[in-house]
């Protein structure tokens, strides 16, 4: 019997990394609202009141980087006052010229990968869906009341055991979310139990061995921006497979359709969840490089860790015959020019309902 556990974290929107993923994509998708073919690459860094925003942008759009990111603050729940500088140009014109073809071509070299197993209903690793709906869930309750105790800030760690790689139980649950001063621990812990974390577990992963940690700091009452600094793009884990999968060199947020760390990542994930869902593999990996300039991949890996169901050779056979790894293709396929990454910028890309890379094919 082979038995080991497995750790995967999340964050909420409130969490200063994740801030500054939500205001790179909502320039993004305002970008793509007034025109399908910006070419956007502009992150954000936030400390205290100050936001920077920067980064290179191609667009017809017209966008005010500062009421944009404003707007993100205040529905995400922070009600202070923000300094925002900007510091935006234009796309390097030999950038452009490598993407701007015939075809869309790569906007960069670089890795992806995308991963899919029979874990959930979501074909994803049970560790980072939990870790996910917990943060995501203290946000929903913070948000539907008004006069909530919870503030923006809050992480969420779930350790699950499993055995013969399959998950067995949830071992461990931790969360810290930042709280006002007048709550005492005792009815934070209360809440978070009963309206958080039973809200979201199903009692058959829990049992008595099941241990709950919440706030091991004791009070988390400073938090955000004010305890902490931000950048776009630091959690790059969270965002995909909570470790369990292998990820990319470069993260999602801030970054176009055409650059290949994002549409190339989506469609990788596609394609291993397709292996998974039509029961080719329990698990799949599907790896991808790409060249600046260059319509087509580089090289193309998939992995499925002795899980298959069939040949590695009519899996291969089943991917070069349905999937087309062209940039162009992908970006049409996927339907990727659309304002759809804001809601995304958190809680994770893969596994959610209503997105193009988790459908059949």
């Amino acid at each position: 019997m082979k038995k080991y556990y497995f750790t995967s974290e999340s964050v909420t929107e409130g969490h200063p990394d994740k801030i500054c993923d939500k205001i790179s994509d909502k320039i993004l998708d305002e970008a793509l609202r007034q025109d399908e073919n910006s070419h956007i690459a502009v992150e954000a860094t936030i400390k205290d009141d100050l936001v920077l925003i920067y980064g290179e942008a191609t667009t017809k759009a017209k966008l005010n980087y500062e009421k944009i990111a404003k707007d993100v603050l205040k529905d995400i729940g922070y009600t202070e006052k923000f300094n925002v500088l900007v510091k935006v140009s234009k796309q390097s014109c030999e950038i452009d010229a490598a993407v701007s073809k015939d075809k869309v071509c790569a906007g960069d070299q670089g890795i992806m990968f995308g991963y899919a197993c029979n874990e959930t209903a979501e074909l994803m690793p049970l560790p980072i869906m939990l870790a996910n709906k917990l943060a995501k869930r203290l946000a929903e309750v913070r948000k539907n009341d008004k006069n909530s105790f919870l503030l923006p800030d809050g992480k969420t760690q779930v350790t699950v055991e499993y055995v013969d790689d399959k998950p067995l139980r949830v071992d461990t649950i931790i969360i810290a979310c930042q709280h006002k001063a007048n709550i005492s621990r005792k009815k934070l812990e209360n809440f978070i139990r009963n309206e958080v974390i039973s809200y979201v577990i199903n009692d058959n992963l829990c049992d008595d061995n099941t241990k709950i940690l919440i706030n091991t700091s004791g009070s988390f009452i400073l938090g955000g921006p004010f305890a902490d600094s931000g950048t776009t793009g630091r959690k790059i884990v969270v965002d995909t497979y909570g470790g369990m999968g292998r990820i990319g060199g470069g993260c999602f947020s801030s970054k176009d359709p055409s650059k290949v760390d994002r549409c190339a990542a989506y469609y990788a994930r596609y394609v291993a969840r397709n292996i998974v869902s039509k029961g080719l593999a329990d698990r799949a990996e599907v790896g991808l490089s790409y060249a600046i300039g260059q319509v087509q991949p580089i090289s193309i890996f998939i992995e499925t860790f002795g899980t298959n169901k069939t040949s590695l050779i009519e899996i291969d056979r089943y991917v070069y015959d349905n999937f087309d790894f062209s940039v162009d293709n992908i970006i049409n396929e996927l339907d990727l020019k659309r304002p759809i990454y804001y809601d995304l910028a958190c809680y994770g890309h893969f596994g959610r309902d209503g997105y193009s890379w988790e459908q059949d094919k």
